[in-house]
């Protein structure tokens, strides 16, 4: 009877820790009220990584915090894109070894499709080897790359270079496995071609990739009871193995609804994450909160 109920504990225990989630923060470095919020759930353990994008106005701020919490999570978020109104940033690499990533004003595409049509993947390359060089000056020890707007997945040659680049500095990259279909919407046939023409490789190789993709749970809703509520339901959803649910956090205040229309959704993926209900259910569910300096040991 002892040793049964060993196994069964046992199994119950096993069964708990396979439920891990890489619960991110994207945008680091974006804005003030975006790193505020940023460095808060990080410090408090409400979120589990973090990824900062290295063309953007406050990476000082995010990279002295890198420095200081070299224990944190924290990956590059690879970024080929400038989307918002009025807050813009152009490359980190000069302008005349990268003309096809710029629009008409001189900063970095609205939108990945732009970039898709307008950059060849050599500029990708040279601007993604200035971010990278950046984060290094700065001494951010970065613990994966992943990819803003999913640029990086809109030709089969830009997914090829973000690969490299990830070999090259021995670090994960963002790439899931071929059964998450909610995570390749959007993404062009070409490219999950490619994917899968290479999936017995990755297979071999032993390549991380997650489970499950999760890039915004919560959708459009605006208000905080309702971005919790949506979050709830995708954490009670989540199977075994590992899932990365993305967050936009940031603080509310009058810069950062200048600065992007999604200001409420941000405050609102803050205070979901930091809710005593979120603790409480990632408790309840046995959820193991993990990150990529993690995902090489599991």
């Amino acid at each position: 009877m002892r040793l049964l109920l060993s196994l069964l504990l046992a199994a119950a225990s096993a069964s708990a820790a396979d439920i891990r989630l890489i619960l991110h923060a994207d945008d680091f470095g974006m804005s003030h009220a975006v790193n505020r919020a940023t460095v808060e759930l990080l410090d408090s353990g409400r979120v589990s990584s973090a990824s900062i994008m290295m063309p953007c106005p406050w990476v000082p701020e995010a990279a002295a915090y890198a420095r200081q919490h070299p224990e944190k999570d924290l990956g590059l978020h690879l970024t080929l894109t400038s989307e918002w109104k009025t807050l813009r940033w152009g490359p980190v690499a000069p302008v005349d070894k990268v003309p096809g990533l710029l629009d008409e004003e001189g900063y970095l595409w609205r939108s990945e499709a732009d970039v898709a049509r307008h950059a060849t993947a050599q500029e990708v390359e040279t601007e993604l080897r200035a971010q990278i060089a950046r984060a290094k000056r700065l001494g951010i020890r970065f613990t994966h790359f992943d990819t803003h707007m999913g640029t990086l997945y809109t030709r089969p040659d830009f997914f090829d270079v973000f690969e490299k680049l990830g070999k090259e500095f021995n670090v994960p990259i963002l790439r899931v496995k071929p059964g998450d279909t909610d995570a390749q919407k959007g993404i062009p046939q070409a490219v999950i071609q490619h994917l899968m023409d290479n999936e017995a490789r990755y297979r071999t190789e032993g390549v991380f990739r997650l489970d499950r993709l999760v890039r915004d749970g919560a959708g459009p809703a605006k208000s905080f009871e309702q971005r919790l509520a949506a979050y709830h339901a995708v954490l009670r959803s989540l199977p075994p193995g590992t899932t990365m649910i993305i967050v936009h956090l940031g603080r509310l205040d009058p810069e950062l609804a200048a600065a992007t229309s999604s200001a409420a959704q941000r405050e609102g993926d803050y205070l979901a994450c930091k809710d005593p209900s979120t603790v409480a259910l990632l408790k309840e569910l046995g959820i193991h909160l993990t990150g990529w300096k993690d995902v090489l040991t599991q």
